[in-house]
């Protein structure tokens, strides 16, 4: 394959690229290790660098990849009915995010081509560095009413049931594709997201986004755990990235799972994306004490009750019946356990002097149904944080398995008749 081939079609060849909108994203990164066939998704070493993320691999980046600080999300609904129209712009999104996840420009780049026609870059990446960004691409419920794929709709994507005091805006809720961007510069994950709704201009439209700042979980040992918009240190018992065995029995799904119609998932996962509105008003008129009882652990140091360190194995008994930490622990969901990698956002006010802000809740699993359901039920029913919280925005998605080499591409294994 040719480095133009590589590349995507050119504006000489496509000027079809130009357009509006907002962004698709995919599954990966590509880094300036990236066009190998690297499987180095942590991005450990050059966290401080903005240096860039390996884009092949058996899984895509950005699920156990080390959380980096900026988050673009982006919801799309599909508008071609041409499935060979919609297989081609795979590959070209896949294309365009090779090249930009490895820090280089869409296509022939911002500037020097015909002066007739729209660049194929939009620019504003333009001398900086990669970022660690990586593109996550995932497939909703709805996509596999399209193009013949009902029969290979797995199981494990299973429809959210309406929870407990969820008030869902349908503005903000469901999608037949996403796209996750990830990145230690917001810029660089906003162009990513930016050139690949440029690409699908006509094919796909935005049917919600969501910006998104401070991680609030971390995939990386030994770091410092963030603290979530409420003050409280978050994911402190996440899965880490270099805990193979947990991946492998909570994240990837096996060749095992389901049956015939969902072996094209090995190697993928599953996402969850909730956001959760928080009453900041509210909680900051909240005694110390009250807020530490709601979430089980003390402020300061984010120590389980009764303990002095946050580490320490919380001894959930001496919590409240309805603290977090108690509720969503797996010791009291018989082993249940996800990967979370949620974000703060603040989106202004709400035209009544409170802030509109809260946590971008992503979550992958293996199952959707053995993982967030069975969770949500449990925490929507009882947990006491539930009073200064509401899910305002909600959608569950397919995450295929990775981008192996330079002739794979985002989806074949579903959309392949050969895979």
């Amino acid at each position: 394959m040719t480095e133009s081939e590589r590349s995507g079609p050119s504006r000489r060849a496509l000027i079809g690229w130009s357009g509006a909108g907002l962004a698709l994203g995919a599954a990966a990164t590509g880094g300036t290790m990236a066009l190998t066939g690297a499987d180095d998704h942590l991005g450990l070493a050059s966290a401080d660098t903005g240096g860039a993320v390996a884009f092949h691999g058996a899984h895509q980046a950005g699920i156990a990849t080390a959380v980096q600080d900026r988050l673009h999300f982006a919801a799309f609904d599909v508008k071609t009915e041409d499935r060979a129209e919609f297989v081609r712009l795979l590959k070209d999104w896949t294309a365009a995010a090779r090249r930009m996840t490895a820090g280089r420009a869409v296509g022939e780049g911002a500037y020097g081509g015909l002066a007739e026609a729209p660049p194929d870059d939009t620019g504003e990446a333009l001398g900086l560095k990669p970022s660690r960004l990586t593109l996550t691409i995932g497939f909703g419920p709805s996509l596999f009413e399209r193009f013949g794929l009902t029969d290979r709709r797995p199981a494990a994507l299973a429809d959210l049931p309406k929870f407990p005091g969820d008030n869902l805006e349908k503005s903000r809720t469901g999608g037949d594709l996403c796209v996750q961007a990830c990145a230690d510069d917001p810029q660089v994950a906003v162009h990513a997201i930016r050139n690949l709704a440029r690409i699908g201009f006509g094919k796909v439209a935005v049917r919600w986004s969501q910006l998104g700042f401070g991680k609030t979980s971390s995939t990386t040992p030994d770091a410092q755990t963030p603290r979530n918009l409420m003050g409280f240190k978050d994911g402190t018992r996440n899965i880490a990235g270099t805990e193979t065995a947990r991946l492998k029995k909570h994240v990837w799904v096996d060749a095992s799972d389901g049956d015939a119609k969902s072996a094209w998932m090995t190697g993928g996962s599953y996402l969850v994306a909730r956001r959760i509105r928080m009453n900041i008003e509210t909680w900051d008129r909240t005694s110390l004490q009250e807020q530490e009882d709601v979430f089980g652990r003390d402020k300061r140091e984010g120590a389980p009750v009764g303990k002095a360190k946050e580490h320490d194995a919380p001894f959930l008994k001496a919590m409240k019946p309805d603290a977090h930490v108690r509720l969503a622990h797996p010791d009291s969901n018989h082993g249940v356990t996800i990967l979370r990698r949620g974000y703060s956002f603040t989106d202004g006010t709400d035209g009544l002097g409170r802030l509109d802000a809260g946590l971008f809740f992503l979550a992958y699993q293996r199952d959707v149904r053995e993982g967030f359901i069975p969770l949500q039920r449990k925490l929507s029913a009882q947990d006491a944080l539930n009073e200064y919280i509401q899910h305002v925005g909600s959608a569950v998605f397919a995450i295929p398995p990775g981008v192996r080499d330079s002739a794979d591409w985002w989806g074949r294994t579903l959309f392949s008749e050969e895979a």
